[in-house]
């Protein structure tokens, strides 16, 4: 329970997200403290954010509509989503851009003036660990198993990686394209390799690519990691998209009807290793993919510091919330 001053959590969002924001605020308000959405799209048009410095010290204030937050106040910051700003539709595109940078600046200024505060990710580290190539270093070596991997924008790596693969190969992009709950639409989702496709990879001068060995699948795990200070949980959905051609290479790409969530179990010794790597990254929330084979392999794919969870804690009772609102007030 919350007995200081310091009492308000932040919870960082936009203006469209509402579920797993709303669970987290029930999740604070039930042991004692108040929660403050703050939606960073409004911000500059209607959030107003002031940070001052000088021989008087520092001061933090956040101003909208629900009332005036003073910075001092402030216990902790759940950093679940970093928007762009919206603004005026009338606004000269010659300033656009300006604005945007400006407005950035800003907001993560503000909020860099709470780094001494509780912050879920920290906000360097949530930008370090998106490095995939990273994440499968410090993963491999904590024992994980890892497919194998490269990033290029060669075509002669490309064709020497398949022809030592032996078998069937996927790619996708090193950066998300979508963080929807609903696995809504992305524009490039994990793929398969085709023959065809090996004879046109001229678009890797437009960008590099992922290329990956394809892991045979008996299901998915989604693993949402909180590695709190002194301790640190695991929870884990389990989902079989192999009814689905598109679902068995990227479970998004099948149907709702196709797919469902159920409990997952997640052997102790992968889950120490997982927390242990969100710990090496200095996160203290991930959502993890892992590959659970045929053999019953768990193989690692990748963590995101801002990944869904929604769908676990709504369909399967799992309580990621409230192991979010412990960690913010620990």
């Amino acid at each position: 329970m919350v007995t200081d001053d310091r009492d308000i959590v932040l919870l960082v969002t936009h203006s469209g997200d509402f579920y797993t924001v709303d669970r987290v605020a029930e999740e604070l308000v039930r042991r004692g403290a108040r929660a403050r959405r703050v939606d960073s799209d409004r911000f500059p048009a209607s959030l107003s954010l002031t940070s001052a410095v000088g021989a008087g010290g520092s001061r933090r204030t956040l101003r909208d509509d629900r009332g005036v937050v003073d910075g001092d106040a402030v216990r902790s910051v759940w950093l679940r989503r970093i928007w762009s700003a919206a603004l005026d539709d009338e606004l000269d595109p010659l300033l656009r851009d300006g604005c945007l940078r400006e407005s950035r600046a800003a907001l993560l200024g503000f909020l860099e003036g709470l780094g001494d505060r509780r912050m879920i990710n920290p906000l360097d580290a949530g930008e370090r660990a998106e490095n995939k190539l990273r994440q499968l270093r410090l993963a491999r070596g904590l024992g994980l198993a890892v497919p194998r991997t490269i990033v290029t924008n060669d075509p002669a790596e490309v064709l020497a990686f398949h022809d030592a693969l032996g078998g069937p190969m996927i790619t996708k992009m090193l950066t998300p394209l979508t963080q929807s709950m609903g696995g809504a639409s992305a524009f490039v989702r994990t793929s398969l390799v085709r023959p065809e496709d090996l004879g046109d990879l001229e678009g890797l001068r437009h960008s590099p690519m992922v290329f990956q060995e394809r892991i045979p699948k008996a299901y998915e795990l989604r693993v949402v990691v909180v590695a709190a200070p002194g301790g640190g949980r695991c929870f884990a959905g389990a989902i079989d998209a192999t009814r689905s051609d598109a679902g068995q290479v990227d479970w998004r790409g099948a149907s709702p009807a196709q797919v469902g969530w159920r409990p997952g179990a997640l052997p102790d010794e992968v889950a120490d290793k997982l927390l242990a790597l969100a710990r090496a990254l200095d996160l203290v929330y991930g959502a993890a993919d892992v590959i659970v084979a045929p053999d019953g392999r768990h193989v690692f794919l990748e963590i995101n510091p801002a990944g869904e969870w929604g769908m676990l804690e709504r369909d399967l009772g799992l309580p990621i919330a409230a192991a979010l609102a412990d960690a913010l007030l620990t």
